[in-house]
């Protein structure tokens, strides 16, 4: 590992990509299962977000580093091949299935929502063991496949999921079941963990403090270079539970401490982050992609400042609904609202916006060739841009 003790600003944002997949171009051929398990093992997680605006978040992050591809063949492979598995880990995600052991303490100290329905139902315990015994006669299920149980009066801000779904997730957050498929309207069907995962994932024999400092190891790995707050947040876990197994992992030469122009916290060095002298590329970015889903990190890395307005009100918001990031090279060159129009068979481009100091020219060139390829791939016949600027008239006359 380098012993380097000071690095500058685009190289931490070189380094940060090239840990998270981005050192490489596109595949020319149609990507296949080698590329998505290079992905996936690369980052040590992939984010779940079924928010269908443009496309399900977690396929756009595989597009942004491979190009089109089979999303059918992903799925096939993610859910077929014993190596992934779903866990709650920076959110709901894919994760290697080995995961299973390192966040078992997580599932064994899991607490219920205040508001979770089956804390007020009478005969709790009764039911959550009978839908355990469904699953064990029956096999593998879905919500839909066990009888409807009518549920204590709803509060306001309740999530509108019926008995069953409540309880199914109950039981996969603690471990009593894991994630065999999905369904295509991205239900998730659950079944015994003994049968979904290999025997070698299930012994569940890492202490906490072993399986953290393997989290935040490859958390490391992921991001490339990092604050704690960088390395506490990929896994969720708390800066302060963080530190000391950050600290044994500098100990071990897994970390080496390092300074960054501009930044104000101390950061680590990963012994595996690779130095390259350029990125090469572009790609638009998934609101939900490693690279920028700590906004705090973002802004550090790329002085981008970055929310999502999904939940603000339409008059309030900035930038639009659905905004991605757009990526050339190392920085982040615009941002850009999206909608993909199903039934009109369009891409829309509602909004379009060139970061100060970028060139507007080249910026737009490189973005309306992402757009056509993304449009292509959403089997989407046409792009509309809303022009209402200078930047995204210039894009308007290029796509």
């Amino acid at each position: 590992m380098s012993r380097r003790v000071r690095i500058s600003a685009s190289e931490a944002r070189r380094i940060a990509l090239a840990a998270s997949a981005f050192d490489r171009e596109r595949p020319g051929a149609q990507p296949d299962a080698r590329h998505f398990r290079r992905v996936i093992d690369t980052l040590g997680l992939l984010q779940l977000d079924f928010v269908n605006v443009l496309v399900p978040a977690h396929f756009l992050v595989l597009w942004s580093r491979l190009g089109a591809y089979d999303r059918a063949r992903l799925e096939d492979f993610v859910y077929g091949c014993g190596d992934f598995t779903e866990q709650w880990a920076h959110e709901a995600s894919i994760v290697p299935a080995g995961h299973w052991r390192l966040l078992a303490h997580r599932r064994e100290a899991w607490e219920p929502w205040k508001n979770n329905p089956i804390l007020r139902l009478d005969t709790r315990a009764e039911y959550l063991d009978a839908v355990l015994e469904q699953v064990r006669e029956q096999g593998a299920l879905t919500s839909q496949d066990l009888p409807p149980v009518p549920g204590p009066k709803r509060n306001p801000g309740d999530w509108h999921r019926s008995v069953p779904r409540w309880a199914l997730e109950y039981h996969f957050a603690r471990g009593d079941l894991a994630v065999q498929r999905r369904l295509p309207n991205f239900q998730r069907v659950y079944d015994l963990p003994e049968r979904v995962l290999s025997e070698r994932h299930l012994a569940c024999d890492v202490g906490r403090e072993e399986a953290d400092r393997e989290l935040l190891r490859r958390a490391a790995g992921a991001l490339g270079v990092a604050t704690r707050h960088d390395l506490a947040d990929y896994y969720r876990m708390s800066p302060r539970d963080a530190q000391p197994r950050i600290d044994e992992l500098v100990d071990s030469g897994d970390l080496s401490p390092v300074a960054v122009e501009g930044w104000d916290e101390q950061a680590y060095l990963s012994r595996d982050a690779r130095f390259p002298r350029s990125i090469p590329g572009a790609s638009l970015l998934s609101p939900f992609d490693p690279v920028v889903w700590y906004r705090p990190r973002a802004e550090r890395l790329f002085d981008f400042h970055y929310r999502i307005e999904i939940y603000v009100p339409e008059s309030k918001r900035k930038w639009g609904y659905y905004v991605l990031p757009f990526r050339v090279g190392d920085d982040i060159m615009a941002r850009v609202d999206l909608k993909a129009e199903r039934g009109s068979g369009q891409l829309l481009v509602r909004h379009a916006y060139a970061e100060d100091g970028h060139d507007d020219g080249a910026t737009a060139a490189a973005l309306a060739e992402e757009l056509r390829g993304l449009a292509n791939w959403l089997e989407l016949d046409a792009l509309d841009v809303h022009a209402h600027n200078a930047f995204s008239k210039r894009l308007e006359k290029l796509v």
